[in-house]
């Protein structure tokens, strides 16, 4: 389903004057229709399906090492305010004979993160994908993030970091196994 960014575009008209603004000014005159466009791209993965985004990116590959894709860069908007958290994510797997093509972890982070989010709910939505895509023996996904509903509002904590993790499998089951993912995405256990 694609969005109506006619609509939309109205729909920010109507918010630039209610909130005082003048839509006719020349600033603001292309302003809701590029509102339009950055919500359509934004929110571009709940028009995204996990299934066909992986599409056989999934190979045989007789490891039990671990695998791990850190610092994949995150951008989301939080669903209390619509104001964007951004960040790191990071994530280990065991794999059970087959293992994702590189690529496609930083895209089921794009999908899920192009949703309005909590980072909480972000963090488990990609661990549980991963470990159901490939039927690993474990996952381990952790996202640090900082939020502009508390930068730049509320509290106004600027340094304020939210750190989040999804363990399942061994990774939940074996304190060595969470260990050494800790220390590999360059984290210590604490």
């Amino acid at each position: 389903m694609d969005l109506n960014a006619e609509k939309i575009g109205r729909l920010v008209r109507e918010l630039l004057i209610e909130i005082g603004e003048d839509p006719g000014r020349e600033g603001l005159l292309n302003t809701p229709q590029r509102v339009a466009k950055a919500l359509t791209f934004l929110t571009s993965g709940y028009r995204t399906d996990a299934k066909q985004l992986i599409n056989g990116a999934c190979f045989a590959q007789e490891t039990s090492s671990m695998v791990i894709v850190r610092d994949i860069e995150v951008y989301s908007l939080c669903e209390h305010h619509m104001l964007p958290f951004f960040g790191r994510c990071h994530i280990g797997y065991i794999p059970s004979g087959r293992v994702f093509g590189v690529s496609k972890l930083a895209r089921l982070v794009d999908m899920y993160a192009r949703r309005l989010q909590l980072q909480e709910r972000l963090t488990e939505q990609i661990s549980r994908v991963v470990m159901e895509s490939i039927k690993a023996t474990g996952v381990g996904v952790m996202i640090e993030a900082r939020h502009l509903c508390m930068m730049m509002r509320g509290v106004e904590k600027q340094n304020s970091t939210m750190v989040t993790s999804s363990v399942l499998g061994v990774f939940r089951d074996s304190v060595a196994t969470r260990e050494e993912f800790l220390s590999l995405i360059g984290r210590r256990a604490a």
